[in-house]
């Protein structure tokens, strides 16, 4: 598993250890998704990911926890080169304004650190309080790579896999068409 900080303490809300590749991989194989993973250097960020993966095909993400100020929690996976407007995000999904959530929140909800932020962390949302929300034109790349909730792997998936993932473990994920309105974060 990804070192984790001294600072954080690696337990989610309820106290239990957060789930492992290989508890993933577990819930892939029951539900029989097709899927491949490969070792690598700790990824962390985008670039990282830009640097050790020259023509391998399919949709990278961008993953992000955010938090509103009552403390609703939103993991937002989408194409990696976006940009996104957060307060037109928070508003949209009825919650108002959204900020990055700290480590010890993305430990304690999601059980990854920071650099391994995944779609596939929603094994360890015992509550079921966290808000995935899926970028729509990600969903249209086949296939998708994801950390399995280490940032020294990478798993590949279909987007009919990753659905189908979510919806087994979770809530129903919010698909969203960030290409529409105020979302991009560009300018108008």
């Amino acid at each position: 598993m990804t070192e984790t900080p001294q600072e954080i303490n690696p337990a989610l809300i309820n106290g239990a250890k957060p789930a492992t590749p290989d508890d993933v991989f577990s819930v892939l194989n029951k539900l029989e998704i097709k899927h491949s993973s490969i070792t690598h250097a700790p990824m962390r960020t985008v670039a990282d990911s830009q640097a050790l993966r020259e023509g391998v095909p399919g949709g990278y993400s961008k993953n992000l926890f955010l938090r509103n100020r009552k403390g609703k929690m939103v993991l937002v996976t989408l194409l990696e080169h976006r940009t996104v407007n957060l307060k037109a995000l928070g508003d949209q999904l009825g919650i108002g304004k959204l900020s990055f959530a700290s480590p010890q929140r993305l430990m304690s909800y999601l059980g990854v650190i920071p650099g391994a932020v995944t779609p596939l962390a929603v094994i360890n949302d015992v509550s079921q309080v966290v808000t995935a929300v899926l970028d729509q034109s990600l969903l249209s790349k086949d296939p998708l790579h994801f950390h399995p909730c280490d940032s020294r792997m990478t798993t590949t998936i279909s987007s009919e896999g990753l659905l189908l993932y979510m919806q087994s473990l979770h809530l129903e994920p919010v698909v969203i068409d960030f290409d529409s309105g105020d979302l991009s974060g560009k300018p108008a």
